[in-house]
């Protein structure tokens, strides 16, 4: 038995009972404390520090109150800073492997995960998708010791506390920050953690606290993220996206290794970006990124904050034999930002005198700007399904951009926007996010993501022959659609049911609400006997479970907007 309000735990153990629990309080282990031969030992009973957890017990099995007590167990558990456990072969070493950190269920987890790292040492890559435990999530600020120890003791305060959507721990910040950082903080930014990095997930408005307030219901940053959305839709918004883990792939190597890493073909022109995905044996998804080549041997690879590591790790693995080439991550030496709305291109022009024409800078193209006396590059992209740029600017030159284009941007309406408004607007555009919508146990055909493949042309990438077969095998019969509720007051957080004729056929990996539909929008893979196609979506009647109750919903291979 479980009683998370009361933080403790009861089983029966031969003929009595056992008991323990999750302080809000945790002393953590000294540095020196446990040596090499500590092995199986306890610590002294610490009677002062567990009375509250008695007493917790006690008022919910009144009779332990008179119970006598035999033992109490004090001893160490291994926890993590994000309250997961860790598998997987380092990043820097190879073939050193870690199993370790389970955060106090180890013996729950204990059988699937050695066999998932066995066939990770076997087979030398993971055969399912294990992200969330994967060693390579954790970035640079992991190695400082103070900043582990101060938020592992908040993660596992947390480990039997109720788990809101949203919720960002507070601890050890802030540790990474863009140079941006003070005057979006001015600006009323209420800051999220993601990787270490501060961003902006929200901005409020004079006279309002930039801050969440838990809750499952509509969130209290609901409409301010909507009027960020809308004039992202309708004008011009900047967003800091200095977060974003960029790589730069050099050497005579460099186009031959990209082009059999990525299932879409990058061995284009310099001055292209490439939208891509790079793919296991199995066809699925290790990656999603984008390729941008700056010169012959030069390319330019972005992707998402908490990817960076385990994206250079995949290509540093994977590379075919040949010429020489080099990965260097190149996250710090750049600012993002984020030009997006119908009037970035004006925005653009005014503090520029390079041609940023539709016909000199079309879309998916890369140029060399200069702003305020800095030379920069910008690469004609968007996440939000509107007219935008986003412009990589070395980090000592971030601020005076960002003022030039603030005050350019005044005349057209341009705000501050944050993550929580990027979220929402790509969901409208159907665009897809890695570890949630695409991962690797999804192939790009299951994704709707066909049109960024090459198998129409004869070049050999990693995961052609299983996409192949799929191709050919006809239509999947498990396919990612977009959702849109009917109802606009149900509450999407992702992992809800999908249902078809009232069967349960999936569930969302992403869900939120589109401001501009004016309605619940969500990502989800659906399954069928047969093929998922348009026949089969539009035979049928959808719905999705929220909080126990079914909401009609359009569901799609399109996106809603």
């Amino acid at each position: 038995m479980r009683d998370p309000d009361r933080l403790v735990y009861f089983k029966e153990e031969v003929g009595g009972l056992v008991y323990g629990g999750y302080e809000l309080d945790p002393i953590p282990v000294a540095s020196g404390e446990i040596t090499s031969d500590f092995h199986f030992q306890l610590f002294e009973p610490d009677w002062d520090h567990f009375l509250p957890l008695a007493q917790a017990a006690a008022s919910r099995i009144p009779a332990l109150a008179d119970a006598g007590v035999r033992l109490l167990t004090n001893g160490p558990e291994a926890f993590t800073p994000d309250g997961k456990f860790i598998l997987g072969e380092a990043p820097s070493v190879r073939g050193f492997f870690v199993g370790a950190g389970f955060n106090a269920f180890g013996i729950a987890a204990g059988g699937g995960a050695g066999r998932a790292l066995a066939e990770w040492i076997a087979g030398g890559e993971p055969s399912s998708d294990l992200w969330p435990v994967d060693l390579r999530r954790f970035g640079p600020h992991h190695g400082d010791a103070t900043w582990v120890r101060e938020r592992t003791l908040e993660a596992y305060a947390h480990h039997y506390t109720m788990a809101w959507p949203d919720e960002e721990l507070v601890s050890g910040r802030p540790v990474r920050v863009s140079p941006l950082y003070e005057r979006l903080a001015r600006a009323g930014a209420c800051f999220g953690s993601k990787n270490g990095w501060e961003r902006p997930n929200w901005f409020a408005p004079s006279g309002v606290e930039p801050a969440d307030e838990h809750t499952f219901a509509r969130a209290n940053w609901f409409e301010h993220v909507a009027a960020e959305h809308r004039a992202t839709r309708e004008a011009v918004t900047l967003f800091d996206e200095s977060s974003f883990s960029k790589l730069l792939v050099t050497g005579p190597g460099a186009e031959e290794a990209l082009s059999w890493l990525a299932a879409n073909d990058v061995a284009r022109p310099p001055g292209r970006v490439v939208y891509t995905q790079l793919c296991n044996a199995r066809g699925g998804i290790e990656c999603d990124l984008t390729v941008t080549r700056l010169d012959a041997e030069r390319f330019y690879v972005v992707t998402g904050t908490a990817f960076g590591v385990r994206d250079r790790s995949w290509i540093e693995r994977h590379l075919p034999p040949g010429p020489a080439l080099s990965v260097a991550d190149v996250t710090e030496d750049f600012a993002v930002l984020g030009l997006m709305g119908p009037a970035a291109r004006r925005v653009l022009a005014a503090v520029t005198d390079d041609d940023v024409s539709e016909e000199a800078f079309p879309f998916s193209h890369h140029r060399r700007l200069r702003i305020a006396d800095a030379a920069l590059e910008a690469l004609r992209i968007s996440f939000v399904g509107e007219l935008g740029w986003e412009l990589h600017i070395p980090r000592d030159a971030a601020g005076a951009v960002f003022d030039a284009l603030w005050e350019a941007g005044g005349e057209h309406g341009m705000r501050h926007a944050g993550y929580r408004a990027i979220d929402s607007l790509r969901l409208e555009k159907g665009y897809r996010v890695w570890g949630a919508d695409l991962t690797p146990d999804d192939t790009p055909l299951e994704a709707g993501l066909g049109w960024a493949l090459k198998l129409d042309t004869p070049r050999p990438f990693l995961g052609r022959v299983a996409l192949e077969a799929q191709r050919a095998a006809g239509p999947p019969t498990r396919r990612l659609v977009s959702l849109r509720l009917a109802d606009p007051e149900p509450v999407l957080h992702g992992g809800e049911t999908i249902l078809r004729d009232g069967e349960r056929v999936g569930w969302l990996t992403s869900g939120g609400f589109g401001h501009t539909l004016g309605v619940p929008v969500g990502l989800g893979y659906v399954r069928a006997r047969g093929a998922v196609d348009a026949a089969w979506m539009e035979a049928g009647r959808f719905e999705v479970e929220v909080a126990g109750e079914h909401f009609a919903a359009l569901a799609s291979l399109r996106a809603p907007l």
